[in-house]
Parts: structure tokens; C-alpha cells; sequence
């Protein structure tokens, strides 16, 4: 049986292919349109998808939407006019966009299929949005009875929602509905600190180390009740995103201090200090929520997704802290991953298909799930163009890229599978040394054009993980943070007091993934999930006595990661990079013609 499982029209828009309960398939829409957070009908990750997996015009059984349209739609309407007249021009453009295209998805989607030249099924079939997310994590992951935790901004009317999943079933316990929602807090400062909300809530956990956290009393007596089971009020007197106008309002702004921050200001202490308290508040409800599923469910393993549950400075905290022994987290939490959850549910909960789980193997196969590049292609490509290259040998390789990483220069790398979720995990990755924070620096103003403030994570043989980072588990998909071990570390002095002076400043042997609170997004490499990668990471190992790399997207600031040669290509003559290795060919900065270099994309100024 072959379901198509479809998320669209909110941001990250993506399509996902189950065949036989394998998954086949997963796209974001982004990565082909090359609009950042694209929310159209993923048209091209819907026909990847159903080319990837072979399905002929009459071989798809069931399409599943990974929400339900006429909820979500009815809850805009009784909270926009519950507020009414405020935010008049808001829901005036809301309700055009909802009749004229939202309300329509089966169409557009039965549309697009016949595009491609697949016959739409008859089985079209509506999950709910945080079913789709509890579907994409627990039947994706290892455990064959888990508590199922998911937390984002909203759904139809969910935000939160604690389920068990036993086997082929998933059975909601519990739900938090809008507006109290732990991600549309989050995004509130996301917002107020300066950053886009929707993209820019992982900035605002990379900056929380910088601040201290002063205005928790303020946040837990001012704008949000936390109860003992982790569910909340949110005072909403604080707080503008029930009108549409934007997240939060002038009285906010008085209860911190100020308007919020212009996204082109300095970084002040003040926005760290606001990071790290929301950071903490979060984590916190996080736990009190876990500590409440355990309890309703008795099961001894979890599963997370949402957008809430790529914070993996709380999901460390739910690891240490928590009551459960395990945790397995979708690693493409957000609302992309809603379309492979769609489609899981639909083939297990639906068509009702046994479900086998093995306890240690998840489905996510290193969620290298999407389109992948060929070196003959690449090759015939590369000489069509006259783009100067070198061929290298397949066994060569790996220890060729190391030598140009340990002689310091920073490598971009395409091969094998995209990644599915917003991590680069060695297929779409720019590779670094870790060993100077001078990486870093010119990493973020040269290459990413981002924030200095920003960390950037490692890459680590599985095998040597524990010599390097205080882990007390593998962390494949980038979802958990780590301490350098004590070890590792160096004595810090005069560092200066203000956020980007710190950023500079040397902490571990491995400075330039090194966080300012010795913390760092690790990346587990095994063998067995990505036998490419680490063959590198063995190599650069075995030239410099490190087995760690900085692996950060291939992209820059405002772009998706790119997804074929001429992405990289553009990308690459756009910034800094020293090299660029597509498949089996590495071309070198100093060697492309002086009319290939491209300006930066308008789009690093969106972002």
C-alpha cells in the first residue's frame, strides 16, 4: 500500500511517501521552489516522492492531509471575532485566503496529482495536526509502547497534546488548546527580541546563554499560570496575536522595558537576559507536561515532536531531568514532519497495517530521505557548463576533504540523500575545523552572513563521542545538546562583558563549536546511518588527532539548504567557501572564472 502524506499551507510545506510501512520518501516544498519556508501545495515534493518510490498512474492508494482545514478555519473565526473589531484588516485578508485557497487543499492536491500524471485516489483522508505530529514521531520511531509528546504554536485548536502509542494505535490522552500555547509564547520573544518568528526561535535559544535569568518572576507572574502538570494560562492582556496584528503589544513592551528590539539593532544584554529566562520558563513546562504524561500513561519511553521539540537545549533537560528512560525525537519536528506523520497514520491507524518495532532502529534511515545526486550527472553537468573541476577517486575521497579541512579551509559537501528537517547532517553540509574560534568568526561573516552570536554545532565519530562531549546517549540527529568534557576546556580571561565580544572567545580544544556556556549541538556520526560522513570524520581524525568537524547547513542566511548541483553552485560562488566537493568532483574558489561570482541573494537581508 502506498500513502502520499501532504502538509501545506502554513510553513514548511513538504510531502512524504509510506510504502509497506517503509518510508520512501520526504521533502521539504523549499528545497525545490527555493523559497524559504515555502507554505504552497508541495507540487515538486509531492511528484519527487511519488517518482522516488516508482508509483505509476494508477498505484497510489490514499492521500492524507496532515490537518483538518474546516477546524482550523472555524477556529480563526470565533477567535478573530471574539476580539472583533480589532484586527478588522488582519481577518479580512485571512478569510480571503481561506475561501479562495486554503478550504480547497483536496482539489488543489487532486490537481497537482494529475499534473505529475498520477490518478488521484479515492481515499483522501484528514488527520489532525497533532496527530500528524504524534504519528511522525512515534510510528518513525524504535519503541513499541511510548508516551507521546508534541508541543508548537498551534493546530486547529491544540497546541499541546500528550498520547500513548502502542504498537498500530495512538490514542490521544490530553490536549492544551489555544491560545495557551508553550510555542506562541516562545515566539512572542522570538519576536520582541528582534528575530522572525516562525524561523528565527532557534536564534533566540542560541542567544539564552548569554543572559542570566532575571525576568522569570516577571513571565510566571505576569503573563503565564503554570500549573503542577506542566498545562498553562497565558494572560493574554500582554499579548496581540488573537486580532492577527502581530505577537504581542504595548503592554508587553512596559512589562520588559521598551519596545521591541529592530532586527537590524545591536544585540543587547537585556535580549539575552529575555532569551534565557524564556528559555527557562519553557523548560519547565516541558518537564512539568512530561512528568504528567508519565503519570497518565506509565510508559517508560517518549517520543517528541513540534516545532517546540527542535529546542535541544530542553530536550536535554527532559533527558537529565525528566522521567523517562528514553527519548526519541522526530528530526524533522515541525510542520513538515506533519506530512510523513500524516502519511504513517493513514497506513497504520487507518488502513490498520501491523506496526513491527525493534526497540533500537527507527524509520528515519539518518532521515536522508530526499532527492540524490549522481556523478555521472554530475560530471555531464560540470563539463556543459565549463566549470573547472577535479575528479577524485571514491576510496580517495574522504581523506582528500580532510586535508583540505586540517590545511583550514571550509569545504561544502553534497552527496548521497537530502536531508529531511532544517538539519544538514552531512549530505548538504558546510564542514569546518573546529580547532580555532577564528572558524567560527569567519564562518558566520563570510560564509552564513548571520549573527556572530550564533553557534555552530559538531559533528563527532560515534565511537569517540564520550572523549569529547559529557553524552549519555547517541544524538544522530543534532537534537540534543552536549558539555565539552572538563578536559577539553581552557581557562577563559578577559573575554568582555557584552554578547559578541564573548562570542569571540576561545573555550575548548574545539573552540569554534564551543557554546559560551561550554555547551554544543552534537551530532553523532555512525557508519551505519551515514557511512560517507564518517568516513571523513575518520580521516580528519586520523590527520589531526580530532574526530570532530563544525557542521553547519549549506546555505546561507534567508536561503533553504540547497538541494542540487546548481544550487550548491550558486550558493558556493555567492560566499566565501575555499571548496566545494559535489559526489566525487571538488571545485576550488580560486579556480572559477571571475564572471561566475555572484552577489549575496537579496533574500540574507529577509531573514
Amino acid at each position: 500500500m502506498r500513502v502520499l502524506g501532504v502538509s501545506a499551507n502554513f510553513h514548511d510545506s513538504a510531502a512524504a511517501l509510506v510504502a509497506d510501512g517503509v518510508v520512501v520518501a520526504a521533502a521539504e516544498e523549499e528545497r525545490f521552489s527555493r523559497v524559504k519556508h515555502d507554505s504552497s501545495v508541495p507540487a515538486a515534493a509531492m511528484a519527487y516522492c511519488l517518482e522516488a518510490g516508482g508509483v505509476g498512474r494508477d498505484e497510489l492508494d490514499a492521500v492524507v492531509y496532515y490537518e483538518k482545514p474546516l477546524v482550523s478555519f472555524l477556529r480563526i473565526l470565533r477567535t478573530r471575532f471574539a476580539v472583533a473589531p480589532r484586527g478588522h484588516k488582519a481577518f479580512s485578508e485571512a478569510v480571503s485566503v481561506w475561501v479562495r485557497h486554503k478550504l480547497w487543499i483536496d482539489y488543489e492536491i487532486q490537481r497537482e496529482l494529475r499534473q505529475i500524471g498520477v490518478r488521484p485516489p479515492k481515499k483522501l483522508w484528514y488527520s489532525e495536526h497533532h496527530l500528524s505530529h504524534a504519528a511522525s514521531a512515534f510510528f518513525a520511531s524504535p519503541f513499541e509502547r511510548a508516551a507521546v509528546l508534541t508541543f508548537d504554536g498551534v493546530g486547529e485548536f491544540a497546541t499541546t497534546s500528550i498520547a500513548m502509542g502502542v504498537e498500530n494505535r495512538l490514542t490521544m490522552r490530553k490536549e492544551l488548546d489555544f491560545p495557551n500555547s508553550i510555542g506562541l509564547l516562545y515566539s512572542a520573544f522570538t519576536g520582541y527580541c528582534g528575530f522572525r518568528v516562525n524561523s528565527g526561535e532557534y536564534k533566540l535559544m542560541g542567544l539564552a546563554p548569554y543572559g542570566l535569568p532575571v525576568y522569570v518572576d516577571r513571565i510566571l507572574d505576569r503573563l503565564v499560570q503554570v500549573r503542577a502538570d506542566g498545562s498553562f494560562t497565558l494572560d493574554m492582556s500582554y499579548f496581540a496575536f488573537l486580532a492577527g496584528e502581530r505577537m504581542t503589544n504595548q503592554r508587553f513592551d512596559d512589562l520588559f522595558g521598551g519596545p521591541a528590539r529592530d532586527p537590524e539593532a545591536p544585540v543587547e544584554q537585556r535580549h539575552a537576559d529575555l532569551a534565557r529566562s524564556i528559555q527557562h520558563v519553557t523548560e519547565e513546562i516541558v518537564l512539568g507536561m512530561a512528568r504528567h504524561a508519565q503519570e497518565l500513561t506509565g510508559a517508560r519511553d517518549a517520543c517528541l515532536a513540534g516545532g517546540v521539540a527542535l529546542n535541544c537545549v530542553a530536550n536535554r533537560r527532559l533527558l537529565d531531568d525528566g522521567p523517562f528512560d528514553r527519548l526519541w525525537i522526530q528530526p524533522a519536528a515541525g510542520d513538515a514532519g506533519g506530512a510523513l506523520g500524516a502519511a504513517l497514520y493513514g497506513y497504520h491507524v487507518v488502513a490498520g497495517h501491523e506496526r513491527v518495532a525493534d526497540g533500537t532502529t527507527d524509520l528515519m534511515q539518518g532521515a536522508f530521505l530526499g532527492p540524490s545526486i549522481d556523478d555521472d550527472a554530475v560530471r555531464r553537468w560540470l563539463d556543459a557548463e565549463a566549470i573547472p573541476h577535479v575528479a577524485v577517486d571514491r576510496a580517495e575521497r574522504p581523506t582528500a576533504i580532510a586535508r583540505l579541512l586540517a590545511g583550514g579551509n571550509i569545504v561544502a559537501v553534497v552527496d548521497g540523500r537530502m536531508e529531511f528537517g532544517p538539519r544538514a547532517l552531512g549530505n548538504r553540509s558546510i564542514l569546518a575545523d573546529p580547532r580555532s574560534i577564528e572558524t567560527s568568526v569567519k564562518l558566520n561573516e563570510q560564509v552564513k552572513k548571520r549573527e556572530s552570536f550564533r553557534p555552530f554545532a559538531p559533528a563527532v565519530l560515534a565511537e569517540k563521542a564520550d572523549e569529547w562531549f559529557d553524552l549519555p546517549c547517541p544524538s544522530p540527529y543534532m537534537l540534543l545538546i552536549a558539555p565539552v568534557t572538563a578536559s577539553r576546556r581552557t581557562e577563559v580571561h578577559d573575554e568582555g562583558e557584552d554578547v559578541m565580544s564573548r562570542a569571540r572567545t576561545a573555550r575548548s580544544e574545539i573552540a569554534a563549536v564551543t557554546h559560551v556556556d561550554y555547551s554544543a549541538r552534537v551530532q553523532t556520526v555512525d557508519a551505519d546511518r551515514n557511512p560517507g560522513f564518517h568516513a571523513i570524520l575518520s580521516a580528519f581524525d586520523a590527520l589531526t588527532g580530532c574526530p570532530v568537524l563544525v557542521n553547519t547547513s549549506f546555505n546561507v542566511r534567508g536561503e533553504p539548504i540547497v538541494c542540487t548541483p546548481e544550487d550548491a553552485y550558486r550558493c558556493f560562488m555567492s560566499t566565501e567557501l575555499d571548496h566545494l566537493v559535489l559526489g566525487s568532483f571538488v571545485l576550488t574558489r580560486a579556480d572559477q572564472p571571475a564572471d561566475r561570482i555572484l552577489a549575496a541573494p537579496l533574500a540574507h537581508a529577509l531573514d
